[in-house]
């Protein structure tokens, strides 16, 4: 029982760090977005933009933390831990800056809302998915 309780927490630490990264990864394309592609003809306007896109930015990460926790969970009910979760969590961050950036540089690669949210979390629980080993019990 400690077993799968040691996995859940360490699922729940992850889930919180992947939640980090992936919002960190979405901050840094909305400001490169607010700065050098958007039309913001004063302060306001440039301060609206900047909260739009963090708060748009902040949701869609807390979809995918809930994607990794999810996905954690099954996995570690199934006797699998994470691993390297660290460099998971980077990973998806990673993953999002490429995803909106690219989407930011090339419209067309724009598919639109749903499509771009089902894209994300099925991005988030693959690399999940990718660390989990399965766990060797110790004997005692």
């Amino acid at each position: 029982m400690t077993e799968t309780s040691d996995r859940m927490r360490v699922v729940v630490y992850y889930a919180i760090w992947a939640t980090i990264c992936a919002t960190a990864g979405g901050i840094v394309v909305t400001l490169i977005h607010t700065w050098f592609f958007s039309f913001n003809p004063g302060t306001s306007a440039l301060m609206k933009t900047l909260f739009d896109g963090s708060v748009t930015t902040l949701a869609i990460a807390a979809a995918q933390g809930a994607v990794a926790l999810v996905t954690g969970s099954v996995l570690a009910r199934l006797g699998r831990g994470l691993q390297y979760t660290v460099l998971l969590g980077l990973v998806i961050g990673v993953f999002d800056f490429a995803m909106y950036f690219l989407q930011m540089t090339v419209p067309a690669t724009e598919l639109g809302w749903v499509p771009d949210i089902i894209i994300l979390c099925v991005a988030a629980a693959v690399i999940t998915a990718a660390g989990a080993r399965r766990t060797t019990v110790a004997a005692s």
